[in-house]
């Protein structure tokens, strides 16, 4: 009989959606009593509670920085993992040393920002990315062979990975990421409360969330947007949303975004590039409808009811627009809610991606779940 799994997850960075992912999917291995588990990282600026006790604070703060790569290295080492798993860009490149002593995966939750839809979707003559970006695609490609396995959340990335990259596919695995449970609070009434979520950066498209509510007739008189965020493009953003006559309201960074959520009734994502953003998995689990964008994999996350109607092209504001009009319009938004929390809580509940890593890591260990 095999003991309990010894999972080790490197992190390099303090917030973002790796982190996140990592706190929730270590507390639920946790929780299952089926893994010993250490998160090694600096500490997580949203949940560190639950990891007292098994968390070991490591900065890498410069991919560049040999000897911060080689100390974490060493304390992984001395942890005596059965498997290590990275789960930010630099962590991935921190761990691929790792990798003649420990089975080794990665989490890859993204591209860099200047990689376009097109680009990535291996539409015909579309406008590649910066040169230090192939660069550092390259060096993506070259963590990926070396690695065990990649985990990618959104069977998109996956096909990038594998056409663009030319990562064997038999080194790729889909996980969706997780959210934790929501109390599922449907729209009462017709949608007039929207929440944006993210990081104000241009790739989000906030600017283009902005000039289609503007537009005639899309956002009722009674209508609010509230931008939870924050970022170099908030000084334009707020500027833009002067023609609003201040039913925009910004909170900045906050740490309750579930929370937030709850009080909202229809998030919207109008990004350029996305994969599986976990905001889109967390307005689904509290059944709040979702406008956004048709990037990455959105489309597959909100599912034939999520999606009729609500996605629209990357940048196209008329789009956008009509998407939203038809949002306020809805008769029954709850209906579509209640649709998404479902659809969440199949797929995007930390059990379910707790248990999927579980299998993962035993089949890489050659461990047959009906003996551990």
């Amino acid at each position: 009989m095999k003991g309990r799994l010894r999972v080790a997850y490197v992190l390099t960075q303090d917030s973002g959606g790796p982190v996140d992912v990592t706190v929730r999917l270590a507390r639920a291995l946790i929780a299952s009593g089926e893994a010993d588990v250490r998160v090694f990282g600096p500490v997580p600026r949203r949940g560190a509670d639950v990891l007292a006790g098994h968390h070991e604070v490591v900065e890498v703060g410069d991919k560049a920085d040999v000897r911060a790569g080689r100390r974490a290295r060493a304390l992984v080492r001395a942890w005596r993992p059965d498997v290590v798993h990275a789960q930010d860009r630099r962590a991935g490149l921190v761990s691929a040393g790792l990798r003649w002593r420990h089975k080794v995966l990665q989490t890859y939750h993204g591209v860099p920002d200047d990689v376009g839809e097109e680009w990535f979707r291996g539409v015909p003559r579309a406008v590649p990315p910066s040169a230090y970006t192939r660069t550092v695609l390259a060096a993506d490609a070259v963590v990926a062979r070396a690695v065990h396995r990649t985990v990618v959340p959104a069977p998109a990335m996956g096909r990038f990975l594998s056409a663009r990259l030319r990562v064997p596919a038999t080194r790729l695995a889909h996980i969706d990421n997780c959210v934790e449970p929501a109390h599922v609070q449907p729209p009462v009434g017709p949608v007039r409360r929207l929440v944006f979520v993210g990081l104000l950066v241009e790739r989000k498209g906030l600017a283009a969330l902005l000039a289609a509510l503007a537009l005639p007739g899309v956002m009722p008189a009674d209508a609010t947007l509230t931008v939870v965020g924050d970022g170099p493009e908030r000084a334009r953003a707020e500027a833009l949303a002067g023609a609003l006559g201040g039913r925009v309201e910004f909170l900045g960074f906050r740490a309750d975004v579930p929370e937030l959520l709850r009080h909202h009734d229809a998030l919207v994502l109008p990004s350029t590039m996305e994969q599986q953003p976990l905001v889109v998995a967390e307005a689904m689990a509290a059944g709040k409808p979702v406008v956004a964008t048709d990037t990455g994999g959105v489309a597959d996350m909100l599912g034939p009811v999520g999606s009729a109607g609500a996605l629209a092209e990357p940048g196209d504001v008329d789009q956008l627009a009509a998407r939203l009009r038809a949002l306020f319009a809805e008769p029954d938004p709850a209906r579509i809610g209640l649709s998404l929390a479902e659809r969440a809580r199949e797929r995007f509940a930390p059990h379910v991606c707790a248990r999927r890593h579980l299998d993962l890591y035993r089949d890489l260990m050659g461990w047959d779940s009906a003996t551990t």
